[in-house]
């Protein structure tokens, strides 16, 4: 369920600091500063097996990488381990501050890795970048606030016979809906009310599977690892504080990225459930 960052509207803190003082959005980056004090050697191999998984490439030697909305910056760090050259980055100044950490922990001072400060929807931005073999935004683009229009700002940033790496928050209908009421309360609420409505979102997500392993015998826990690196707390607080929040069918998004040019080579979808359907996808030449 966990978002990659953020990449909305706007130029650099300013935006992002009026749109978090009025409970317009999440402040993602606070969670991934968090993150960051738990990653290790096993989180980072599971990032770098899952974008091997999804992209099929092995090795990513020699090839142009963009992270959009870089959050934590485990994936650019993953692609950047894989021998990719890599250019990310993100809407929420605490993001990018946190990528910057990995980029000065791991590869100090490398040309082949530069963060920067920007938003998906600023046109002039994205025109800046140029195209890159392999562009990737995982839980991010809906996170703008206009998703449909980062999910078409995104395509002229694939070069030719490239690959789009993206994840969108799966339409739920009732469901979904219910989420979004949650997240705008959970945002607008006093300080003293947020761990009321955390805890009973927690219920709300956990307690079900909880039930089903105690009817079947097995214990209730549940462990704070989760797929891709990542860990179960910190994607919960992504999930119950994330706003702005969009989702998509999957046959929206397949319908939307045909006509432009694009051809879906994998999918991976949450199975109707809460989290994001994966989608990769191939730019003609």
């Amino acid at each position: 369920m966990a978002a990659g960052g953020t990449a909305a509207r706007g130029e650099g803190g300013s935006g992002w600091e009026r749109e978090t003082r009025a409970a317009e959005r999440f402040r993602f980056g606070e969670n991934w500063a968090s993150f960051l004090r738990l990653l290790n050697d096993n989180r980072i191999q599971s990032a770098e097996d899952s974008l091997n998984e999804m992209l099929g490439t092995g090795r990513l030697d020699g090839l142009t990488f963009l992270d959009i909305g870089s959050g934590s910056g485990l994936f650019s760090l993953a692609a950047r381990r894989l021998g990719a050259n890599v250019c990310s980055f993100d809407y929420d100044p605490q993001s990018v501050a946190c990528t910057n950490e990995l980029r000065q922990r791991y590869f100090p001072d490398d040309s082949h890795w530069r963060v920067e400060s920007g938003s998906v929807l600023d046109e002039a931005f994205v025109e800046s970048l140029g195209r890159f073999d392999v562009v990737y935004s995982w839980g991010v683009l809906h996170h703008t606030g206009a998703m449909w229009e980062a999910l078409d700002h995104v395509c002229d940033l694939v070069a030719p016979g490239g690959r789009l790496f993206i994840a969108i928050y799966n339409d739920q209908g009732l469901a979904s809906r219910y989420w979004a009421r949650v997240k705008r309360s959970y945002l607008s609420a006093p300080a003293f009310l947020k761990p009321l409505i955390f805890g009973a979102s927690l219920a709300a997500l956990w307690g079900p599977a909880a039930l089903r392993k105690l009817l079947g015998g097995r214990r209730a826990g549940t462990t704070r690892s989760a797929p891709r690196g990542m860990d179960r707390l910190h994607d919960a607080r992504d999930w119950i504080g994330g706003y702005p929040f969009e989702v998509a069918r999957p046959e929206e998004i397949l319908d939307f990225y045909r006509p432009r040019g694009f051809e879906l080579i994998r999918l991976k979808t949450c199975a109707g459930r809460i989290g994001c359907n994966e989608y990769v996808f191939t730019r003609a030449g």
